[in-house]
């Protein structure tokens, strides 16, 4: 067996170990089905089953994508993505993985590892690029109280489907989930040099609006104790985005200032009590597309409606990290459902 010079899966198999690198991309998805990048022939895999996923910083999270009989880390059923370490044993169904992320080989190697992770930071940062994105960050509410209520096999598949249902949800808008943390999400949306157009607004909109939708109803399918709800956070700016995959596989990843304020702004709406909180320039945005329809309708006194405001209100929070008040535009699910609906 050929030693691996980064971090990879060990599975047993009649003919000794084989190794499944976890290098030259971002996640890696496990399963019965075809489309995954690890196929593991066990009748008791579902067919998405779980995910691997690698940061910048080196750690990998694996996540449940609400398989039936469960993903398990040394004996611990997983219900939120957890953070691996080197030796971890990893069971789908009834197969074993081992996780090893090995540090140290031989000087040789060492030094060969190296000058390739030099080339490879050099590659990636030519094509790192400062770029207008919007990045939506998703969180589940009132999380550690289902989890005190609910039978840790339900709970545990439950979450998984609704990581899984958000991956296709903002997949079918356009767009990927670039970090899986907790019991939040992370997806981004990369504009065009011309800036953001009306088109992409209403898909980050309509994506937060059917992952909404079908938060709400997952209690029809699992005996959760009460219905879950979704807190989003929207926010459009510059960031520096780059391809941290490989040729084959690219896999985009967002930093900065945009990112970080998308948090605070998802963090707002527990504090404000509502569901959706957006940053000045991704109002901006939406209120030029309401702006049109707006203008040929009266409100109370009679004035002119101006865009969204007559869906959003606005708000002055304060957010962890930053020296003075931040503008947030927020309202209710409801508010959003009727803008997608009357405004466009």
């Amino acid at each position: 067996m050929t030693l691996s010079s980064g971090p990879y899966l060990a599975l047993k198999t009649g003919s000794g170990d084989r190794q499944l690198s976890l290098v030259g991309g971002n996640y890696w998805t496990v399963g019965r089905g075809d489309d995954n990048n690890f196929v593991l022939p066990d009748r008791w895999i579902s067919r998405n089953h779980a995910m691997l996923q690698g940061t910048d910083n080196d750690r990998f999270y694996l996540i449940d994508l609400g398989s039936r009989n469960g993903t398990f880390v040394n004996g611990r059923r997983v219900s939120v993505p957890v953070i691996l370490h080197d030796g971890d044993l990893l069971t789908f169904g009834q197969t074993e993985l081992r996780f090893f992320s090995p540090v140290d080989l031989s000087p040789a190697a060492d030094a060969a590892i190296s000058n390739a992770r030099r080339r490879e930071a050099t590659a990636t940062a030519m094509l790192h690029l400062r770029q207008l994105i919007s990045v939506v960050v998703v969180d589940i509410r009132d999380f550690t109280v289902m989890t005190r209520q609910t039978d840790e096999k339900i709970h545990s598949e439950a979450i998984g489907t609704w990581f899984r249902r958000a991956g296709e949800i903002i997949g079918q808008y356009g767009s990927w989930i670039d970090k899986y943390i907790g019991d939040a999400v992370m997806a981004v949306w990369i504009h065009g040099p011309e800036g953001a157009d009306d088109a992409s607004i209403v898909q980050i909109l309509r994506a937060v609006s059917t992952l909404s939708a079908m938060t709400g109803q997952l209690h029809q399918q699992f005996p959760l104790p009460f219905p879950l709800r979704i807190g989003a956070g929207i926010n459009t700016g510059y960031a520096m985005v780059g391809n941290t995959g490989s040729s084959d596989r690219p896999d985009y990843t967002a930093l900065g200032d945009t990112v970080n304020a998308a948090f605070r702004l998802e963090s707002s709406t527990k504090h404000l009590g509502l569901d959706i909180a957006m940053g000045e320039t991704t109002y901006k945005y939406l209120q030029n597309i309401a702006a049109p329809k707006a203008g040929a309708l009266k409100v109370g006194s009679g004035d002119l409606a101006e865009g969204g405001d007559r869906y959003f209100k606005r708000f002055t929070v304060e957010m962890k990290g930053y020296e003075g008040p931040i503008t947030t535009r927020a309202g209710t699910f409801t508010d959003l459902d009727r803008f997608l609906a009357e405004a466009l």
